[in-house]
């Protein structure tokens, strides 16, 4: 836990994602990731020096499989850490897999779910909105941009949305998913089952796999990967702009 604070902590401070009077909404899906960060939150707001409050919010998705009982957990857990809980009923699952019948579904579920997320934290005086996207994520974006729109990009630590006024936020761009995995596993966080179809069956599972292969053929490539990332004053791309006297064939 220690060592994953402190990761999260360097986040924070680096981006200045967190300020004095922040309300701020965590998207918790019930998975490792943003079950950690629930956690590590709680844990940082303890001795942070900037002030701030946290809620927890739960996107519904609809699906009958979701266990009751593992939802009632992380309720149960988010009252013992002294944060406010909100579960938001929706029919995501069944627009997407029902009625318009996605056979690429993510992209969407994706949209629809920061949609409800954002409306609920305004709605409830949030200005913040946390989630847990971590390095792997972030290295298979950009992966998955590279590979299939043929550019360079990926999560931004911290992004400013114009349209309904909040900040989004990563405290985990920093860490490693195997960290947030060990945290998870040592301290039995109440993780929910996903039941989606699609989970770990998606273009983003075949850049996990594709990274993995890569590192275990090369040990350090990932990190030398994530370098290019997080220091992109290091890249050298071509300069589109041509010499005076230059001209384009």
């Amino acid at each position: 836990m220690q060592k994953l604070l402190g990761i999260t902590r360097r986040a924070v401070a680096d981006y200045n994602m967190i300020k004095d009077g922040d309300k701020i909404a965590i998207g918790v899906s019930g998975g490792k990731d943003s079950v950690t960060l629930l956690a590590i939150l709680a844990s940082y707001r303890k001795f942070s020096i900037e002030k701030f409050d946290i809620l927890a919010i739960n996107i519904d998705l609809g699906f009958e499989e979701t266990s009751a009982a593992e939802i009632a957990a992380l309720k149960e857990y988010c009252s013992s850490i002294d944060v406010e809980f909100i579960i938001h009923k929706t029919e995501i699952a069944n627009v997407i897999f029902n009625e318009r019948k996605e056979k690429s579904p993510c992209s969407l579920c994706s949209k629809m779910r920061r949609g409800a997320l954002n409306t609920i934290a305004i709605d409830n005086g949030c200005n913040k909105l946390a989630l847990g996207h971590h390095a792997d994520d972030i290295l298979e974006t950009m992966l998955m941009s590279l590979s299939y729109e043929g550019r360079f990009s990926t999560f931004s630590p911290v992004s400013y949305m114009d349209r309904t006024g909040m900040t989004l936020i990563r405290p985990f761009i920093y860490a490693e998913e195997k960290t947030i995995s060990n945290v998870a596993k040592k301290h039995n966080l109440p993780i929910v089952f996903n039941p989606c179809p699609k989970d770990n069956h998606s273009v983003r599972t075949d850049m996990k796999d594709f990274i993995r292969d890569v590192d275990f053929k090369k040990r350090g490539t990932k990190q030398i990967m994530l370098g290019a990332i997080f220091n992109p004053e290091r890249n050298n791309l071509w300069d589109t702009s041509l010499p005076e006297g230059y001209k384009k064939r």
